[in-house]
């Protein structure tokens, strides 16, 4: 994806090959998100791209020019995955030119609401369910947890809270157990039907909004393709 490969290059290669990200960026910006979590053999490849200004597609030595300023981002405190053998000293040094550092979500609580205000409107938008408003309680439930998932976790959050409402105001009651501090019990038959009968229909109304796209609806439900098709196989059995 990012050096391209030449027509041939592996099995069901496109006729004609196909430029990298590098290539196509060439003269402009291209963005690296999380290069914290970049294999050691990509960090080689990619160093040497920003040392010699050429890259090399999969498949071919013939070496093309390129010339690409990178802004990279991650999670990860880069210079302790160095101590840690994990990211190379040398890339760490050619990308740390500028350095910008944006404190954790639980370190600026107070943008917490702006965030959560933003991202329903937003998610609400694409889930066609505009109007739908936040309750005060909603909010002090989100800015007293801790988000070690950052923006991410909570635009996830603010997601699953959304189409749980269904257009409705969103409510503490609309946030997963983690947030709330809440314990579910499943020790007696009855409580254990009732949640698995609230997993499937939350299953089956998501898969029903992404049209049965399993890849999109596991993504919204905040778990793996495979887990997502293990339940519904367990819940195959609930009306």
């Amino acid at each position: 994806e990012l050096f391209g490969y030449e027509d041939g290059a592996f099995t069901g290669a496109r006729r004609g090959g196909r430029p990298g990200k590098f290539e196509l960026a060439s003269g402009g910006t291209i963005f690296l998100d999380e290069i914290g979590d970049m294999p050691l053999e990509i960090q080689a490849s990619l160093l040497r791209v920003l040392q010699e200004r050429q890259i090399s597609r999969i498949g071919s030595e013939r070496a093309i020019p390129v010339n690409t300023r990178v802004i990279a981002a991650t999670h990860r405190n880069l210079a302790q995955e160095v101590e840690k053998g994990n990211f190379r000293l040398d890339l760490f040094y050619r990308l740390n030119v500028i350095s910008l550092t944006i404190p954790s979500l639980r370190q600026r609580s107070c943008d917490i609401s702006i965030l959560a205000k933003y991202l329903m409107q937003k998610i609400g938008k694409k889930l066609e369910l505009d109007g739908t408003e936040i309750s005060r309680e909603f909010y002090e439930a989100l800015q007293s947890y801790s988000w070690p998932g950052n923006v991410r976790e909570l635009e996830n959050v603010i997601e699953q809270s959304l189409f749980l409402a269904d257009g409705g105001l969103l409510l503490p009651q609309h946030l997963p157990a983690r947030i709330t501090g809440q314990q579910v019990t499943t020790l007696h038959p009855a409580n254990g039907l009732l949640l698995r009968q609230y997993e499937a229909d939350m299953i089956r109304k998501t898969l029903t909004m992404c049209n049965d796209n399993v890849s999109q609806a596991s993504k919204i439900l905040g778990i793996g393709r495979n887990t997502l098709y293990r339940k519904l196989r367990q819940n195959a059995s609930i009306n």
